[in-house]
């Protein structure tokens, strides 16, 4: 593996605050030149088992880790590696839809050493060539439909050869806020990190903010100039290209753009991340210690955020520079969707001093964050269960029973156990009890009528389903520790 040393007159962003639990960043996103030299270092040899793959994998993060300011120009070999193709084809869902040629992971997996053989081959000496994407549109939890797209099977077994090379040197420089789509981070582990940082930092004021149609707007001329940040290898930018450039098959047309990069396949998120690390993230690092007063508190999941401010005037002018920042780079927020608020420990009582109302809630994650108190009158924030989320998730509820009416209710009951396991494992946290009962007993009800639809002679009573409920339903119950006491193990 060889790699350059970039040098650079751009700005070092200092060391994070305690609330992030992140590494400093080292680079801001202008003024970096490409590098000029490469010094000499012999190419690691070619991995024969999965253990040999990982750990040529590690030399790369290491040397990522060394100097943030390295430069690979020789990854390629690292992406068609045999092992790893196989197991990023092996990582795929069987199940998954086709592409627009039709290829699926149980045909591919016939012939599957040839099959790899050749990809390898042809990435090794620049034949390989994205293909379109599949448009398909899935519906939203608000009744709109969000539109994905579908790579061939090929496609997106390179795209996680590529992310897999590509993380061992990004998960070095992402910050500790951000959480989306990384490896060993979750929902939860963001929602703990909010909830901390209000409790625990001066929080009064909360921006809860919204990009319009990011990964729609996405620019690939500045995506593909923050990639050589540490990147100089052109065949894996040429790769990056191929597939922004390869466009969506939609409606028997070819679609191309210059922006926006299609979500569902793999390698999408990882691009959003990086974009939005140069964008957003070092720049909020350096603006929070060079020019914020009181506590900025951050959260960012993929392109979801929310920021905390002690003070109002800060958080003003952040919202303005932010504005102009997302400007330059061919973002925007959303008008409507994004807001700043009065929210924490001081805001219920700030309130009734002025004569105002409750404070805001705000949406994050699927939860709804609300100013709430404990048994002894201490601030408390409290998460419910979105209404759009739990409707919308009732409503999908009913359709399936609407296909499963006439199965056997052990058929009926196994999917309902399955549905309700993961949304209690999701959405049982402390303070969300209520909605947890709510959620059982409209499904409860749900199943019911099914039932009742199928009764010819006579109609299916309470206590009947019940028994039902008892015996397959699990109890709606809290799943998570509250977010202090989880910190405090994992950290």
């Amino acid at each position: 593996m060889t790699h350059e040393r970039e040098k650079s007159d751009s700005p070092v962003v200092p060391g994070k605050q305690p609330n992030d639990a992140g590494r400093p960043a080292e680079e801001a996103v202008e003024g970096r030149g490409l590098a000029k030299g490469n010094p000499h270092e012999c190419n690691a040899p070619r991995a024969q088992d999965r253990t040999s793959v990982l750990s040529a994998l590690e030399r790369v993060r290491e040397v990522a880790r060394k100097d943030r300011k390295q430069r690979f120009s020789t990854l390629l070999h690292h992406v068609y590696d045999t092992e790893r193709l196989r197991g990023a084809y092996r990582a795929l869902k069987p199940d998954a839809a086709a592409g627009v040629d039709g290829e699926t992971w149980q045909h591919y997996g016939e012939n599957l050493e040839a099959n790899l053989e050749d990809l390898a081959g042809r990435l090794k000496r620049g034949a390989y060539r994205a293909k379109p994407v599949k448009r398909v549109f899935i519906p939203k939890a608000d009744g709109r439909q969000r539109p994905l797209g579908v790579p061939t099977l090929e496609d997106k077994i390179v795209q996680r050869s590529v992310v897999e090379v590509l993380n061992a040197i990004y998960e070095v420089d992402f910050l500790g806020f951000s959480y989306g789509f990384r490896t060993g981070r979750s929902q939860h582990q963001a929602l703990d990190a909010l909830y901390v940082g209000i409790t625990q930092k001066k929080v009064n004021w909360v921006l809860d903010a919204d990009i319009r149609s990011f990964f729609d707007t996405l620019d690939h001329g500045w995506l593909v100039k923050f990639v050589e940040h540490r990147v100089s290898d052109q065949r894996i930018l040429r790769l990056i290209q191929k597939w922004l450039n390869a466009g969506v098959l939609e409606d028997g047309k070819v679609l191309r753009s210059e922006v926006g990069t299609v979500q569902g396949g793999s390698v999408s998120p990882l691009l959003a991340n990086l974009y939005l690390h140069y964008v957003f993230d070092l720049w909020i690092e350096q603006w929070r210690q060079e020019k914020a007063k009181g506590d900025v508190i951050v959260v960012r999941y993929a392109d979801d955020f929310v920021v905390g401010f002690q003070h109002r005037n800060e958080a003003e002018q952040f919202l303005s520079e932010l504005r102009e920042r997302f400007a330059k780079f061919k973002l925007e927020l959303h008008p409507e969707k994004t807001r700043l608020f009065e929210f924490g420990r001081f805001a219920e009582q700030n309130r009734r001093r002025r004569g105002e109302g409750k404070p805001e809630s705000f949406n994050f994650l699927g939860f709804t964050h609300i100013c709430g108190k404990t048994a002894k009158g201490w601030f408390l924030p409290v998460r419910h269960t979105m209404r759009k989320r739990l409707a919308g998730k009732l409503v999908e509820v009913a359709a399936e029973l609407r296909h499963l009416m006439n199965t056997s209710i052990p058929i009926m009951g196994a999917y309902l156990r399955a549905v309700m396991r993961g949304h209690f494992q999701y959405y049982g946290v402390p303070t969300n009890g209520r909605a947890l009962s709510t959620f059982r007993y409209h499904v409860t009800n749900l199943w019911r009528r099914a039932l009742m639809r199928r009764s010819q002679k006579h109609g299916v009573t309470w206590a009947r389903m019940a028994r039902l409920a008892n015996r397959w339903l699990p109890p709606a119950r809290i799943c998570h520790p509250y977010p202090n006491q989880r910190l405090r193990v994992t950290t």
